[in-house]
């Protein structure tokens, strides 16, 4: 839906803007470089059209300068001029023939091939729906690694190879969309920078006025009365008719007389202030860790515990293929344990699995624990796509390594799932399998619960993108080229609820990914059951 202005009246009197719901961002950076292209070629497009009527001008304009001077020297001696037989020729012929053809050449579009181009692009560009979620994939940004609006207005970002800035125009943006989206908290924020930026001096198409329209409004709705006042009393100095801002003035001092009537006291006020702060960031714990994690804050990597994490050549438990040529494996945790293994795939396959990936990549789903199916989820924002083993030799060799190094049947597992998270992208805390009141989870395949989870890391990520475990304070991070392993269940079928990760939003960069989720059937002598329960 277009950000059109349209005013609808609320309670309380007040007039605000129109606002909607949109749904998440999830274009791929391998979609995103195709509408760099698309760009490309339209500004292509766009030179051709400005010479093409760069040329057509030239030519009125020479037409012109030859007139000027035909009929200056005719209206000094108009008779004189017309006696010579071949003048008056000449006048009858322009006037008949050329002077048709140059009303012909001014009326000439020459916007056809343009706007023909853009007309076959246009099929490819984004949508509001697209534009709203990589606003709101910003938002998740700042939240995430605690950005300050300025330091992410002037593109001060860490890994950043191309710096790019924010205009107050995009600022304000930025604020009307957390605004239909009823968040407060980042109107305020944003539509504040915006201002400032203005109050600095940058010329701008936006405008102050409606700025601190939607910043009165989004302060008063965190409770801050006092402030939603000034503002307004701001913004009618600019306007004095705003009649909007003229009514809520009317109601903030009815308000503000209201509280005085009734003596409220300071004490009351600071802890309507304390409530309103949590409500600016209303978080669960977890939600806290995972993006104190996602930070590199917050890790649980004790002294004792680095003791208890070694590095080996592992041959998969005397594999053939392993023995004369073992990998280099690495611990990154011990409970639940947590290994990496080194240049376990090559440049050349995963260029192989990318190129497989690209033309199938669609928004990734989950399983609905209710139906078994898979269905899109707003906290899993990415791209995916399927490979099966045979599709590709690459990816039958990459099965087959799995299978080597994990001693786990393949047979049963799903088929490699390859993940672009572009701007953004992320995937919240969740779990690989299916807990006891999701039985029907993985029903339609027919192959038990996810024993274990492999997650190859097929792109280095500038910033962010770390995969983190809330529960015990591990964080692991992107190294292309490295796979990491967990299992998902114990031995004894029981699930491994320290298991519970999520992949942290991409803050500078591209992240690749393909994992595959092995499951309990084909495994029974590979990995017995126990006892206990949690063995």
């Amino acid at each position: 839906m277009a950000f059109n202005k349209v005013w609808c009246a609320l309670a309380l009197g007040f007039l605000l803007p129109f606002s909607c719901a949109h749904t998440d961002f999830f274009t791929s950076i391998g979609h995103m470089t195709d509408l760099i292209n698309t760009e490309k070629d339209l500004v292509v497009s766009l030179k051709d059209y400005i010479k093409a009527e760069e040329s057509k001008l030239e030519q009125i304009k020479k037409w012109a300068e030859k007139l000027d001077q035909l009929t200056a020297t005719a209206t000094k001696d108009p008779e004189g001029f017309l006696g010579h037989p071949v003048n008056a020729f000449k006048l009858m012929k322009r006037l008949n023939t050329e002077w048709g053809e140059l009303e012909s050449l001014v009326l000439k579009d020459m916007s056809d091939g343009f706007i023909s181009n853009m007309t076959i692009q246009r099929q490819f560009f984004p949508n509001d729906e697209d534009q709203t979620g990589a606003a709101k994939a910003l938002l998740r940004l700042q939240d995430t690694y605690n950005l300050d609006t300025d330091t992410l207005s002037r593109g001060n970002l860490p890994g950043v190879k191309h710096k790019s800035f924010l205009t107050a125009e995009d600022c304000f943006e930025l604020g009307k969309i957390a605004y239909t989206e009823a968040d407060y908290y980042h109107t305020e924020l944003w539509m504040e920078q915006a201002l400032k930026q203005l109050d600095e001096g940058e010329v701008s198409s936006a405008d102050k006025v409606y700025i601190l329209d939607y910043l009165s409004y989004a302060v008063y709705q965190q409770g801050d009365l006092g402030k939603a006042m000034a503002l307004t009393k701001r913004l009618l100095e600019l306007d004095p008719e705003h009649q909007r801002a003229n009514g809520n003035m009317k109601y903030f001092e009815y308000i503000m007389a209201k509280e005085k009537e009734g003596n409220k006291s300071s004490t009351d006020s600071e802890e309507q202030e304390k409530e309103t702060e949590v409500k600016k960031k209303d978080y669960l714990p977890e939600r806290r860790k995972y993006e104190m994690l996602c930070r590199g804050e917050g890790l649980k990597m004790t002294p004792r515990r680095q003791k208890r994490l070694f590095c080996r050549y592992y041959d998969g438990n005397r594999n053939p293929r392993y023995i004369l040529g073992p990998v280099k494996q690495e611990d990154e945790w011990d409970k639940p344990r947590i290994v990496r293994f080194l240049d376990i795939i090559s440049d050349e396959e995963i260029e192989t699995v990318k190129e497989l990936a690209k033309p199938r990549l669609s928004r990734a789903t989950v399983h609905d624990p209710e139906t078994g199916k898979l269905t899109t989820a707003h906290y899993r924002v990415s791209k995916s796509a399927w490979l099966s083993g045979y599709e590709s030799p690459v990816v039958s060799r990459i099965n087959t390594r799995i299978q080597d190094l994990t001693g786990l049947d393949v047979s049963t597992a799903e088929e490699l799932q390859v993940a672009n998270y572009g701007v953004g992208g992320q995937y919240e805390p969740h779990f690989d399998f299916a807990r006891k009141d999701e039985p029907d989870a993985f029903k339609e395949l027919g192959t038990g619960n996810r024993i274990a989870t492999w997650l190859f890391y097929m792109s280095d990520v500038s910033a962010g993108g770390a995969t983190v475990f809330p529960e015990v304070g591990a964080s692991v991070w992107p190294r292309k080229g490295t796979a990491v392993f967990w299992y998902n269940l114990f031995p004894s079928g029981e699930g491994d609820y320290s298991t519970r990760h999520a992949a942290c939003p991409v803050l500078v960069g591209n992240k690749w990914v393909s994992n595959k989720w092995l499951h309990e059937r084909g495994q029974e002598f590979r990995r017995p059951c126990t006892l206990s329960e949690l063995e």
